[in-house]
């Protein structure tokens, strides 16, 4: 079996993962380090959410970074403030017992722009930034990206479904010519395979990952068939029998999302909802309860839930089905995260039906009738 060590990791980010105990590669980091750390080329890596590639990417970025030069070296692309956060902390942790220290920086909306502008005033190293806020700085003239070596893309297709292609294309043609690109994705779509042929080298290397390494077979899939009215109910049951496991309960709307967080609120559940209009304070009190285990469920949008990193949830409710099926990998992907088991549970209407045969389908999971 593979170790950090022998994957060419130094000594000092090693001390720092044991801390955090990160003690044995995962697959998606055994076959990324020893690449990005020896070859000087572009990267395609597929891999879902809780494979753990911020450290198959973050390790080697820190390892191209040069500490005695005050410049920014390396820019990461997230799709949301919170995966954004996660990554600049989990960076910044890797690097407790460096020599040098190597400072991160972790920009994105919600928070006074002036205060970022500031805090890039200090010697800043790698910048980790949602592609909106980055293009307001750059426009402002507050940070350069002239020097940068490596851009990473992280959960490409989520920024994409974003609507950030624009801010994308920006940057990469701002930069292009001077930078190696690591771009990863849970899912292929055309437009992700557009910028790769675009932006990037045509010998980048790819960790090409099959369908069954991309749905996480750790995680029972089920359904339950009732009527739209009778939901709440089902639903309440199925939260019942879980005791006091932790889950993620998916909308599709905003409305829906704050409508049912207040239903369950009335049957004394302890679930809060997180949806994108949210002011960025109380987004953060909600997901510092949710991290601290002071609150149980969390009811969600799928854009406000993207970048959500916590480990030891049980299950995920998906109350309305999606319109993408990218998005139940994504949804069901908060669960069953580093090596445990995780339940995946759709609510389904008869007209739903046939939204669920489709994913099942395409994603090549059974999806079996849930007793409840």
């Amino acid at each position: 079996m593979a170790t950090f060590e022998a994957l060419g990791i130094s000594s000092d980010l090693i001390k720092g993962l044991n801390e955090l105990n990160i003690n044995k590669p995962t697959p998606i980091q055994e076959k990324t380090i020893p690449f990005l750390l020896e070859k000087g080329t572009d990267f395609i890596g597929q891999a879902q959410t809780g494979t753990g590639k911020t450290a198959a990417f973050g390790l080697p970025l820190l390892m191209k970074i040069n500490p005695k030069v005050p410049k920014i070296q390396a820019l990461v692309l997230s799709p949301t403030r919170e995966l954004g956060q996660q990554i600049a902390k989990q960076l910044f942790k890797f690097t407790k017992y460096c020599d040098h220290k190597i400072f991160v920086e972790a920009v994105y909306g919600g928070e006074k722009i002036e205060i970022q502008t500031a805090r890039l005033n200090r010697p800043t190293h790698i910048v980790v930034a949602t592609p909106g806020r980055l293009i307001d700085l750059l426009n402002r003239k507050a940070l350069s990206i002239e020097d940068v070596k490596t851009i990473v893309l992280d959960e490409a297709d989520e920024m994409l479904s974003m609507g950030f292609k624009k801010e994308l294309d920006t940057v990469l043609k701002h930069t292009k010519g001077t930078r190696h690109t690591w771009l990863f994705s849970a899912t292929m779509p055309k437009e992700i395979l557009d910028i790769i042929n675009k932006y990037m080298a045509h010998d980048a290397f790819k960790v090409q990952v099959d369908k069954e390494s991309i749905v996480n077979r750790d995680i029972d899939h089920f359904y339950k068939s009732c009527d739209s009215n009778d939901k709440l109910n089902v639903l309440l049951q199925f939260l019942k029998s879980q005791g006091e496991n932790r889950g993620v309960i998916f909308c599709k709307t905003k409305v829906m999302a704050q409508t049912l967080a207040k239903q369950l609120q009335a049957k004394n559940v302890l679930a809060e909802a997180i949806e994108g209009d949210m002011q960025q304070r109380d987004r953060e009190k909600v997901m510092r309860a949710f991290k601290n285990e002071k609150l149980r469920i969390l009811v969600a949008t799928d854009l406000a839930a993207r970048g959500i990193d916590v480990d030891g949830l049980a299950y995920v409710v998906h109350y309305q089905l999606p319109d993408q099926i990218e998005y139940y990998t994504h949804r069901s992907g908060r669960t069953a995260r580093a090596g445990k088991s995780g339940l995946s549970l759709s609510l389904v209407t008869k007209d739903e039906m046939k939204n669920l045969y489709f994913i099942e389908k395409n994603l090549g999971i059974d999806i079996l009738e849930s007793k409840l």
